[in-house]
Formats: C-alpha cells, sequence, structure tokens
C-alpha cells in the first residue's frame, strides 16, 4: 500500500455501485483532495448531458484539462481521489497517463456490486433527487454494456471490494 508517497485513487464500479461514497471516505485523508467528474460536468455543462454521445463529448473535454490538473497535484504531493469511473480500458489508458507524468503511488479500488443491487441503489437515489443526473434504468445497462474490469495485465495496484459500499465509505 502507499507510503508517504502521493497517491492517485482510481475507482472502477458500475453506476450506483458506491463510487463516490467511497472517494468521499478515502478522501477524508489528510493532504487529499477528491476531484469528482460528476461535480464538474454538472457545473459546467447544465443540462446539456442527456445521452451516452453528450457524455462522452463533454467528459472527454473535462479529461483534457484534468489531467495536468491532477498530475500538477500529485507533483506538489497532494495525494487525489479521481472520482472519474474507470470503467473501461481507455479511461484507465488516460489514468494511466496522468501517472506517468509523476512519480505517484496508486490504488486502483474496483466495486464488484450486483446489478441489482446497483439499480436498488439507483433508484433510491433517483428518488432522493440530491444527484447530479438520475440515470434510468435503460442507461444503466446501456452503460453497463461498456464495462470492464481491469485486467492483471494493465498492471493497476488493484483493491477490490465486493458488495456495496455504505454512506461511511466502508464495504
Amino acid at each position: 500500500m502507499p507510503g508517504d508517497t502521493p497517491t492517485l485513487h482510481m475507482i472502477c464500479g458500475k453506476i450506483a455501485a458506491g463510487k463516490s461514497t467511497l472517494a468521499a471516505a478515502l478522501g477524508t485523508a489528510p493532504n487529499t483532495v477528491v476531484i469528482s467528474e460528476d461535480d464538474w460536468l454538472g457545473a459546467l455543462y447544465p443540462g446539456e448531458i442527456a445521452s451516452g454521445p453528450d457524455y462522452l463529448h463533454r467528459a472527454t473535454q473535462l479529461k483534457t484539462v484534468m489531467g495536468p490538473h491532477v498530475a500538477d497535484l500529485l507533483k506538489a504531493g497532494v495525494s487525489v481521489v479521481l472520482d472519474f469511473p474507470a470503467n473501461t480500458v481507455a479511461f484507465r489508458d488516460w489514468m494511466r497517463g496522468i501517472l506517468a507524468m509523476t512519480g505517484a503511488d496508486h490504488v486502483m479500488h474496483v466495486l464488484d456490486v450486483p446489478d441489482e443491487v446497483c439499480l436498488s441503489r439507483l433508484h433510491a437515489r433517483n428518488a432522493r433527487g440530491t444527484h447530479a443526473y438520475a440515470v434510468t434504468e435503460e442507461q444503466f445497462r446501456r452503460f453497463s454494456d461498456y464495462f470492464v474490469p481491469p485486467s492483471p495485465d494493465e498492471g493497476f495496484n488493484v483493491v477490490r471490494t465486493e458488495g456495496a459500499v455504505d454512506d461511511a465509505g466502508t464495504p
């Protein structure tokens, strides 16, 4: 596990698996910041993300500016919890590029949560209306089709959590 070297925490898990909850818990560590894709996209592009292609376009724009910023934080000695979905090889390649710019340690947190649990949490989250995006079950299934957990040959330091993460960030 990481020591005094700044750490990039990346999180892989389907929609409503508990990525943001885990990110918030990890972010309580000293000298650590959380950067949330949902927060940034919601603030920069309110009402503009209504489809998968909309999301990919805007997420790509955000990654272009956020990658060097995250690298600068890590180089300055600040650990970063990247609350961006590390759910595809392409997204993880982007994250690997950030690591290549730094001497940071890293942890790939993989949340292995059954779809029925994610859907139950998603329905509850939508009902509360507190999340930046209300995702439909159809959208959940479409995005889940693209989900690819990291393989050992990707070379990440993986910490796997089975089951849902509670509101305190613990499995």
